[in-house]
C-alpha cells in the first residue's frame, strides 16, 4: 500500500505573536499593504484575527470586526505562493463562521472592482454588490473605488 502523506492544515486565532508573518504576507501580495500598526491596533481593539497554517507555515490570514449584528471583513490574504489552492475559500468559510457564531446576521466586506479573483470567490460564496465607495483604495493612477459587498449569514449552517 503506497502512503500518501497529506499535510496538516490548521485554522488557528492569531495574536500579537502572529503579527511578524501577517505583516511579511501582506508586503508580499498588495501594493498598498496594511502596517505593522493597523494588524497591532486590530488585534488590540479586539478583532478578530485567523489564520491557515500549513504544516505551522502561515499561508493566509484574515481579520474581522464585529458590530452588533453585522461583520466587517477588514482583511484577508492569502500568500503569493499559495493563492488558487483552496486557502481563500478556507479563510472565507472561517471568516462567515466566526461572525455567525458571534451572532451576526450579515457579513460586510470592500473589494477593488479589478481583483477579479476575489470577486469571483466572494460571488461564488453568495456575496452581492450593495454600494461601492468612491476613491477608497490607494492606486498607482491615484485612487480606485470600492464594491461594497454583503452575505446574509442565516443561510450557514451552525
Amino acid at each position: 500500500m503506497n502512503a500518501v502523506l497529506v499535510p496538516r492544515i490548521e485554522m488557528l486565532p492569531l495574536g500579537d505573536a502572529d503579527v511578524d508573518e501577517m505583516v511579511a504576507i501582506e508586503n508580499r501580495v498588495f501594493p498598498y499593504p496594511w502596517t505593522r500598526g493597523n494588524f497591532v491596533d486590530s488585534i488590540a481593539s479586539g478583532y478578530s484575527a485567523w489564520g491557515c497554517r500549513v504544516v505551522g507555515e502561515l499561508v493566509g490570514y484574515f481579520v474581522l470586526m464585529i458590530a452588533v449584528d453585522e461583520a466587517h471583513l477588514l482583511n484577508i490574504s492569502v500568500d503569493q505562493k499559495r493563492q488558487r489552492m483552496g486557502f481563500g475559500a478556507r479563510l472565507l468559510e472561517q471568516a462567515m463562521s466566526t461572525a455567525r457564531q458571534a451572532g451576526t446576521s450579515s457579513l460586510l466586506l470592500e473589494v477593488r472592482p479589478s481583483n477579479l479573483a476575489a470577486l469571483a470567490l466572494y460571488r461564488q460564496y453568495g456575496f452581492r454588490q450593495i454600494g461601492f465607495r468612491r476613491a477608497y483604495y490607494t492606486a498607482a493612477a491615484g485612487c480606485e473605488d470600492a464594491l461594497v459587498l454583503r452575505r446574509e449569514l442565516s443561510r450557514i449552517p451552525a
